[in-house]
C-alpha cells in the first residue's frame, strides 16, 4: 500500500472509532500503531450515554452491554466515610437509549473495537509500526514508519489523523503545543479483581478529604477501581506492597481476606488539564489525548476522543467523495475545541470542589453538601449527561442571538416500534418535522440525500421540538442539530448535499 485516503496514527479507542466510521462510509484507511497487541492495563473506566451512542453507530452496543457495568450515581463522603450527599440514577436508560453511566475495562473495549474494525474491508491495521516522521507532499502527507523488524517504510495519505496520545508525534510534527488550564494533581490508581462481594453502594464514591481525597467505583462483575490523591513525597512505589496498600482500600473491602484480593495494577498518574493551541495543519488533524487532556472527575477523557472521531469522520467522508467542500473541515476544531475546553473546565471545577480547600474547604463541604438536595434542579444538573452545544460553524447554523437546539445533540428517541432515530437516519442528514412536508419539500429532502422523520404529536421528538420552540430541525450524520426553526421550506433549503451513505458491516 503506497497511497491511502486516510492514515490514522494510533489504535486506541479514538483511532479505532475513526477508522470504523470511515470504513462504514467506504473510505479506506490505514491504522498504524506502535504496539502489536492491545495494551493490557486498565485505564479509562467510564462512558456516558452520548458516547455509548457512538458505540451504537459502530454496531457494538450489544457487545459493549455484555462487558459493561451500570453505575447508579454519585455519593459524596467525608473523611469518616459518612454520606454527605447522594445523587442516584433511577432510569436504566437515558434519552439516547443507553445507560447514562457505564463502567468497563479499557482492554476489553479495545478488543471489541478491533473486532468490529475487522468487519470492514476498507480498514487496514498494522501493529508494531512506529511512525517516525510526517512530511507534506503534493496532494497529501508522507507518513514514514518502521515495521516490527525495524525496516523503514512509508505511505502517502491524503489526510492524517493523529490519535497518538499525550506524547503525540503528530502534535510535535505540526508545531502545536499544549496550553495548560491550571490543574495538576498526582494520584494513585489501584485496580483490584475479586470474586468476593464487597457490598458497597453501586455508584461512584467520592471521598472529600483534604488530607487524602479518594474515589471508588465498581467497574465490572469482579473488578474495582480506587484513586487516591498522593501527598508530597509519596509515589506509587510507596503502595506496591499489600501491607501498605490494603489499609487504603479497607473502608470498602472490610473483612475480605487479603488473599481474595488480586492486585491488578498500582500506578501513579498526574491528572492534567491541557488543550492543544491548534488541532490542524492543512491535511493533518489531532484527535483524543493528542489534542486535549482532562482530569477524570467527570469521566470524559476517553469519551472526548471518541467524540472527536465522530465529529470529523463523516465530514472527511463527505469531502473525500466530493459531496462537501474541503473548507468544512475547518468546522472540526471550531466545534470540538470549545466543547472540549468547557468539559475540561467542568472536570477541573469538580476536582477542585471535591479535593481542595484544606480544612476550611472540608468544613464548607460538611455544611453545604447535606443541603444540596434542597437546591431546585441540582440533582438533575449533577446527573445530566447532556453536554454543551457546539459553537456556530459552517455546519452549525446557530443564530447570533439564541436558539436552544442548534449545535445540540438530537435525542436518539424511539421512532418506529423498537427502532430509534439513529437506526432510521443511519449516518445521513435528517429532517425532523412536526408537520407533513409538501411533495415538493419531500422531493427536495430526498434530492439532498437526507432522511425525513415526521414527529407525531405525543412522541419524544415532537416534545423535543416544541421545547426548542421549533417545528422542524435538520440533524447532521453525527446526531448534532445543524439548524432548527419554524420555516420548513427554509430548513430544507439549508440541508448540505451529502451523498455518503454508510453501512453497518
Amino acid at each position: 500500500m503506497t497511497e491511502v485516503p486516510v492514515v490514522i496514527i494510533g489504535a486506541g479507542p479514538t483511532g479505532l472509532t475513526a477508522a470504523t466510521l470511515l470504513a462504514q462510509y467506504g473510505i479506506e484507511s490505514l491504522v498504524l500503531d506502535r504496539w502489536e497487541t492491545i495494551y493490557p492495563q486498565p485505564r479509562a473506566v467510564h462512558l456516558d450515554d452520548e458516547v455509548c451512542r457512538i458505540l451504537g453507530r459502530l454496531g457494538l452496543s450489544a457487545e459493549f452491554s455484555a462487558i459493561s457495568w451500570r453505575c447508579n450515581g454519585l455519593r459524596l463522603l467525608d473523611r469518616d466515610m459518612r454520606v454527605l450527599a447522594e445523587f442516584r440514577r433511577d432510569a436504566a436508560h437515558g434519552r439516547h437509549g443507553y445507560p447514562e453511566a457505564s463502567m468497563f475495562e479499557q482492554p476489553e473495549l479495545e478488543a471489541l473495537l478491533r473486532s468490529g474494525l475487522k468487519r470492514h474491508r476498507a480498514a487496514t491495521m498494522r501493529g508494531g509500526a512506529e511512525v517516525t516522521a510526517l512530511a507534506p507532499e503534493a496532494g497529501g502527507v508522507r507518513v514514514a514508519f518502521t515495521d516490527p523488524a525495524g525496516r523503514p517504510d512509508s505511505v502517502l495519505a491524503r489526510y492524517v489523523l493523529g490519535c497518538d496520545g499525550a506524547n503525540s508525534l503528530t502534535r510535535t510534527s505540526i508545531g502545536a503545543v499544549m496550553r495548560d488550564l491550571g490543574f495538576t494533581q498526582r494520584w494513585l490508581v489501584v485496580d483490584i479483581r475479586t470474586d468476593a462481594e464487597l457490598g458497597a453502594w453501586e455508584g461512584v464514591h467520592q471521598v472529600c478529604d483534604p488530607a487524602r481525597a479518594a474515589t471508588y467505583m465498581r467497574v465490572g462483575e469482579n473488578r474495582y477501581r480506587w484513586e487516591f490523591q498522593l501527598t508530597d513525597g509519596e509515589t506509587a512505589d510507596t503502595y506496591r506492597e499489600p501491607a501498605a496498600l490494603l489499609p487504603l482500600i479497607k473502608p470498602w473491602t472490610g473483612e475480605t481476606p487479603s488473599d481474595q484480593l488480586e492486585i491488578v495494577r498500582v500506578a501513579e498518574y498526574t491528572f492534567r488539564a491541557q488543550v492543544a493551541d491548534r488541532w490542524r495543519d492543512r491535511r493533518v488533524f489531532l484527535l483524543g489525548d493528542a489534542a486535549h487532556l482532562t482530569p477524570p472527575f467527570i469521566g470524559q477523557g476517553m469519551g472526548a476522543g471518541m467524540r472527536d472521531a465522530m465529529n470529523l469522520a463523516w465530514k472527511l467522508a463527505g469531502v473525500l467523495d466530493g459531496t462537501l467542500a474541503e473548507t468544512v473541515l475547518g468546522s472540526y476544531e471550531a466545534e470540538r475545541k470549545p466543547h472540549t475546553t468547557t468539559m475540561i473546565r467542568i472536570a477541573k471545577l469538580m476536582g477542585t470542589v471535591m479535593t481542595e480547600g484544606g480544612e476550611f474547604g472540608d468544613l464548607l463541604r460538611r455544611v453545604a453538601a447535606p443541603r444540596l438536595h434542597h437546591v431546585p434542579g441540582l440533582r438533575k444538573r449533577v446527573l445530566d449527561t447532556e453536554t454543551p452545544a457546539l459553537h456556530r460553524s459552517a455546519l452549525v447554523a446557530r443564530p447570533p442571538l439564541w436558539h436552544p437546539l442548534a449545535g445540540r445533540l438530537c435525542p436518539n428517541a424511539p421512532v418506529d416500534g423498537d427502532r430509534r432515530l439513529d437506526d432510521v437516519t443511519a449516518g445521513r442528514f435528517a429532517v425532523i418535522s412536526t408537520a407533513e412536508p409538501s411533495p415538493a419539500q419531500r422531493a427536495d429532502i430526498e434530492q439532498r440525500g437526507a432522511v425525513l422523520v415526521v414527529a407525531r404529536p405525543g412522541t419524544s421528538l415532537h416534545r423535543w421540538l416544541r421545547r426548542g420552540f421549533a417545528r422542524a430541525a435538520v440533524v447532521r450524520p453525527d446526531g448534532t442539530v445543524h439548524s432548527a426553526g419554524r420555516d420548513l421550506a427554509a430548513l430544507c433549503a439549508a440541508i448540505p448535499p451529502y451523498r455518503a451513505v454508510p453501512s453497518v458491516s
